[in-house]
């Protein structure tokens, strides 16, 4: 069956508060769902989005809702099934700029070069594109740079989103929910995310197989001198 490419999710008005609010429940839900912590995560997640402007809050009580009725273990299997084995549900983001190509090495580096230049390290072994990792990044920093990353990968973001819709993941409605503080979509963006939605990322190396060779765990410390 082939993707095929919905409308962009509109864009919702945030102030800096809610954005932050909106962007640490996202990585908390995107990370691995841990099953002994679950359940906690759900409910600390559900008070704190209970603020949000109503289309985002919408959207996480979706994603909320369907979690709790599934249940940790159902839960952490979908996981898996989702985001580690199917290639356009990756949480990396510089695999939608460059695949499985030669590029790829630079473009997780520029990801590096900017939670260094921001103060900040990875404590758990994780690459720096997982999109967990910068979604806490922005959520926690006082700089632009986080949002402006999420920004210039929203072609990535949009095409994990139209996947993620495509099995009726419950986890499309954080993407949505992601996307919806985003800047608006312009037309370049838009023919990218048409682009990789029906031909996806480009590819030049050996051996790919269906499963990301990369781990699933990742979250970001400020770094200290």
């Amino acid at each position: 069956m082939s993707l095929l490419a919905p409308d962009p999710v509109a864009v919702v008005d945030l102030d800096d508060d809610a954005r932050r609010i909106a962007h640490m429940a996202a990585s908390v839900l995107l990370d691995y769902p841990v099953e002994e912590e679950a359940v906690t995560r759900l409910e600390v997640v559900a008070d704190a989005v209970a603020s949000l402007p109503a289309p985002v809050a919408a959207a996480f009580q979706r994603f909320l809702a369907a979690a709790l009725e599934m249940g940790p273990r159902a839960l952490a299997e979908h996981y898996i099934e989702t985001f580690d084995r199917r290639r356009r549900c990756s949480l990396y983001l510089s695999y939608y700029d460059a695949g499985d190509t030669r590029k790829r090495g630079g473009a997780i580096l520029a990801f590096q070069d900017a939670l260094t230049a921001l103060g900040w390290e990875l404590d758990r072994r994780e690459l720096p594109d997982y999109l967990p990792v910068v979604l806490e990044l922005s959520a926690r920093s006082d700089d632009s740079l986080p949002g402006e990353l999420l920004a210039a990968h929203r072609d990535g973001l949009e095409v994990i989103r139209t996947a993620l819709a495509q099995v009726a993941s419950p986890y499309e409605s954080i993407l949505e929910a992601v996307c919806m503080t985003l800047p608006p979509i312009d037309d370049e963006t838009r023919q990218r995310y048409v682009s990789l939605v029906t031909q996806g990322p480009p590819a030049e190396l050996v051996g790919i197989v269906d499963t990301m060779p990369f781990p699933q765990t990742g979250a970001a410390k400020e770094a200290r001198p």
